[in-house]
């Protein structure tokens, strides 16, 4: 027998093979979360980005499981919020199971995400919690001072002016802020307790913000066990397909512009992708990644 008749002979085993194996769909989701996507950092979450690969992976023909490969510093709440639903809504209507894995960091808003997951997976190294809200900013009023700019704020509404970072900071914009941080820090909390419900430990640091190694994170019920996503999927579903599932990028992302570039983009916008490129690696960059 020839190398072609070899090769032929081969086709329908492999035909066969992907007809009717059960299938296990991967998406990622890596990067910070955020609505407003920068083409200069390392990949970025919201639910306009992902939506197209979510549909994807639940859409599969045979599928048995779709695993979560999560990778993030965390971001918006209401975006992380909005994946996490939509990935139970998308598991409720096909009755798939969904597992999640932390990957190097599934902290705020990457946890929040890991908890869309039935069960959740991470390396013992992995970095893994971190369930809290945080805001920062700069305070530019003495530079603007020195310069001899002038700020000029004019609004309707007492209260439609707050936290401008060139004016002298206030006690009631510091406590209206506190009051959001709080109220968004409870919806975080009760989304972790329902979807762990009967797993978490009873710790007093569970909320702080503090973030774990998996094998700590296993100890307090914030995850099932330890494990790749490659090794638990072998485990689980030993003759599983496993497909990715990418989402559609805009022609301006695959050709590495943002939306801003185009035809006549100005300077503005190129500065303003940049700071928000330098914000997205602050976030990764608090974990020391």
């Amino acid at each position: 027998m020839n190398v072609t008749d070899k090769l032929a002979a081969r086709l329908p085993k492999i035909g066969d093979r992907s007809g009717t194996s059960p299938v296990v769909a991967v998406v990622k989701l890596h990067g910070v979360i955020t609505p407003m996507p920068s083409p200069l950092s390392r990949g970025t979450i919201n639910l306009a980005a992902v939506e197209s690969a979510l549909t994807s992976a639940f859409g599969r023909d045979r599928l048995s499981a779709v695993a979560l490969s999560i990778n993030s510093p965390g971001g918006a709440p209401t975006q992380s919020a909005l994946v996490a639903e939509r990935i139970r809504q998308l598991a409720a209507k096909h009755n798939v199971p969904v597992l999640g894995f932390c990957e190097d960091l599934a902290a705020s808003g990457g946890y929040y995400l890991a908890c869309a997951a039935d069960e959740i997976y991470a390396h013992r190294s992995s970095m893994v919690g971190s369930i809290g809200v945080i805001t920062s900013s700069f305070g530019l009023d003495g530079l603007i001072e020195r310069l001899g700019v002038q700020r000029r704020v004019y609004t309707a509404g007492e209260n439609k002016h707050r936290l401008d970072p060139f004016q002298p900071e206030k006690a009631d914009d510091v406590a209206w802020l506190e009051g959001m941080q709080s109220q968004i820090h409870e919806v975080f909390a009760d989304w972790v307790r329902e979807r762990r419900a009967g797993l978490l430990a009873s710790d007093e640091d569970l909320f702080t913000g503090e973030v774990w190694t998996g094998a700590k994170a296993e100890k307090l019920g914030l995850i099932d066990g330890l494990g790749t996503l490659r090794e638990v999927i072998a485990r689980r579903y030993p003759d599983a397909e496993v497909v990715t599932a990418e989402p559609k990028r805009p022609l301006l992302a695959r050709l590495g512009v943002g939306p801003a570039a185009g035809l006549g983009a100005l300077a503005g916008d190129k500065l303003g992708a940049a700071i928000t490129a330098i914000e997205h690696r602050a976030a990764w960059s608090r974990f020391g990644l």
